[in-house]
């Protein structure tokens, strides 16, 4: 039985981070989470001044991952924090998350993982040794409307799977803003702390991700072209790729940063022998069924009609939006009751345990390699290898 709210401590995420206090209100929305401490900048004002700004005690307002962690990991159970979130530039995932891991706290990190598959692969070793949980926040698996189009596809609604679309348009990346003072471009193209990839590591995963989450099938061969469109950038920030699933079906996915005019423009379309549903970021309560020989249906959130993972994920009745921010928060709600049912000694439900894991999070990075080689290669197409 559930007796108090779960602790976090957070690494990154001071003042000024957009990601961080996304994180922050998500953590909070459902009262199931404890904000007590965090390593909040490396450097040493802004993360003293963030902490003020947030009100932590002076005395767990930490100026590195390793001091928090190791001062937290000493302090008496009813104090110290039960998980760590990492809000952190790629290149700095692993570190805080093995060590947080190492000494017993549970993790909940951005995607993607790691800077490489190989410290995927270890932090996905080390929560099986430990069983402790670790959480990615690909948040678009969140959203109420999501998770009514896999349950549908689950249970056979649209017949076998034949063909997934998948596109991810942005264009904040239009041109050299990395260059202007854009801090969040500048680590973004860099690949000393982006890793391999640009464009297909940062959002090319999310669409990789929501595909595999809705169809239930997984990518086993895929065919890429990345692009550097904007002179004199480092990374990609636009690619194609075509896609071949574990159940016979194939796809197309498209990312882009440089579609000029584009905000967030994420969207999939997912086919069967018996018809089609149609989810859209930017409309995020509605969903649309395609039938073979019947008139569409539009399904809207918040309805009585929708399966029960869907309500279990919807917070207000039909007609009043919920968006980015509320899907952010069922995975931060479902992590926090899975590792409280841990911490009582009861299993969680099918419900809790659905968010995505540190085997989705090793499967990201794997899909970031394979499409870099595919890239790459002259012969094209490329087995997904784990």
């Amino acid at each position: 039985m559930k007796t108090r709210k779960i602790r976090m401590g957070m690494v990154g995420g001071g003042k000024d981070a957009f990601i961080g206090a996304v994180h922050r209100i998500a953590a909070n929305m459902d009262g199931q989470v404890e904000f007590c401490c965090g390593a909040l900048s490396i450097n040493p004002e802004i993360a003293k001044e963030s902490g003020e700004m947030l009100f932590l005690p002076e005395d767990r307002v930490y100026m590195n991952f390793e001091e928090m962690i190791e001062k937290e990991s000493k302090l008496p159970a009813d104090k110290r924090i039960d998980f760590v979130t990492i809000v952190t530039p790629n290149f700095a995932h692993f570190a805080p998350a093995m060590m947080a891991l190492d000494n017993g706290f549970n993790v909940v990190i951005e995607k993607p993982i790691a800077l490489s598959l190989e410290e995927a692969k270890l932090l996905q070793q080390k929560v099986q040794e430990t069983g402790l949980t670790l959480c990615l926040t690909h948040t678009y698996s969140g959203y109420p409307l999501v998770k009514q189009a896999r349950q549908m596809v689950k249970e056979g609604k649209l017949g076998t799977i034949r063909k997934v679309l998948v596109e991810y348009p942005q264009g904040w990346l239009s041109t050299l803003t990395e260059r202007e003072g854009n801090a969040g471009a500048a680590w973004r193209t860099d690949p000393k702390k982006s890793g391999k990839s640009g464009c297909m590591g940062d959002i090319g995963t999310h669409a990789a991700q929501l595909a595999e989450y809705i169809s239930g099938a997984k990518i086993t061969r895929l065919c890429a072209d990345l692009n550097i469109v904007v002179e004199g950038r480092g990374l990609d920030d636009d690619g194609n790729v075509l896609l071949k699933f574990d159940n016979g079906a194939n796809g197309v996915l498209v990312a882009s940063q440089v579609a000029a005019g584009e905000e967030n423009a994420l969207k999939i379309r997912v086919y069967g022998e018996k018809g089609g549903l149609e989810w859209n970021q930017q409309e995020p309560n509605t969903l649309t069924l395609k039938w073979l020989n019947e008139p569409a249906q539009v399904y809207r959130a918040g309805q009585a009609y929708l399966s029960d993972i869907a309500k279990h994920n919807t917070r207000v009745p039909g007609g009043h939006p919920e968006g980015y921010l509320e899907a952010f928060a069922n995975i931060y709600r479902n992590f926090a009751l899975t590792v409280s049912a841990k911490i009582h000694g009861t299993t969680p439900t099918e419900a809790m345990l659905d968010f995505p894991k540190v085997e989705d999070g090793v499967r990201g990075m794997a899909f970031i390699d394979t499409v870099v080689a595919s890239s790459q290669s002259d012969q094209k197409w490329t087995d997904f290898k784990i």
